[in-house]
């Protein structure tokens, strides 16, 4: 196979949670423009649609389906929809996710419960109900999207989200475990780690010039990621180009993990 057909997407049924923005939302781009069509879903309908505009815009087909993954009826909705439609998923990507802060030695329980109940309870929901299916069908690919949080503690005056970060390490090892598990049903499981990007959350970065210019000396490479620095990795883990890859997360943060962590000195 020549090298451009290992990246093609053509013919394939992806299914994007958390789709109608942010990095979800160049995922779903980035597949639709490799050839997928592409199933976007989410508790809010109208980023949703707006982004399905989008994808429908590249040439592919974009589908935008409300859906609360926390709730059970509400996933097998989900997949029953998208199966009736399209007759097959083959990319499942679990994007959606959600943080809360709060001091850890009074994070309340509450806050715990609902992002472990989206981060991880959710994300195995759907990835089961999919994976049935996947193995009914003889394979496919699911991509699970973590954090560099997952390897690492954050300052509590910066980033004071215990239950983020635990829940982000949970999804690594989850990826491997299902890995293992479903390799012999030819599904591939592997994981991003996106570091900063430039998305709705960064708002308060992106408007500061300054600010963002003391964000982007603590990366490597100087900048937050935009759009086609997280579109490239995910076509490449959805597509014939990773066929021997599973268990594994990329990390896709300007190399933040790579760097020690001593303060960065001011360089006028």
């Amino acid at each position: 196979m020549k090298t451009p057909a290992l990246f093609a997407l053509a013919g394939k049924t992806a299914l994007v949670t958390g789709g109608g923005r942010g990095i979800g939302r160049h995922i779903a781009l980035g597949l639709a423009e490799a050839g997928a069509d592409v199933f976007i879903a989410s508790r809010k309908l109208d980023k949703l649609e707006d982004a399905a505009a989008e994808i429908t815009a590249t040439g592919a087909r974009g589908v935008a389906v409300q859906a609360d993954i926390t709730k059970e009826k509400e996933v097998d909705s989900l997949v029953d929809r998208v199966l009736a439609d399209a007759g097959r998923i083959d990319i499942l990507v679990n994007n959606s996710g959600m943080v809360w802060a709060a001091p850890t030695l009074e994070y309340p329980l509450e806050g715990w419960d609902r992002v472990f109940a989206l981060n991880v309870r959710a994300l195995w929901m759907l990835s089961q109900r999919v994976a049935r299916h996947m193995k009914d069908a003889g394979g496919g690919v699911i991509i699970h999207v973590t954090s560099v949080s997952a390897y690492k503690g954050s300052r509590e005056e910066i980033q004071p989200v215990v239950a983020y970060n635990a829940s982000k390490g949970a999804v690594v090892t989850l990826t491997k475990d299902m890995a293992v598990k479903l390799a012999p049903h030819g599904i591939r499981v592997n994981a991003l780690a996106p570091g900063s990007f430039l998305t709705d959350m960064m708002n308060y970065v992106r408007h500061d010039e300054e600010a963002l210019r003391r964000f982007s000396r603590v990366i490597p490479l100087g900048r937050p990621g935009g759009p086609d620095d997280i579109k490239g990795v995910a076509v490449f883990l959805a597509s014939d180009a990773a066929a021997y890859m599973t268990g594994h997360t990329l990390v896709v943060d300007g190399g933040v993990l790579a760097v020690d962590p001593w303060p960065v000195p001011e360089v006028d």
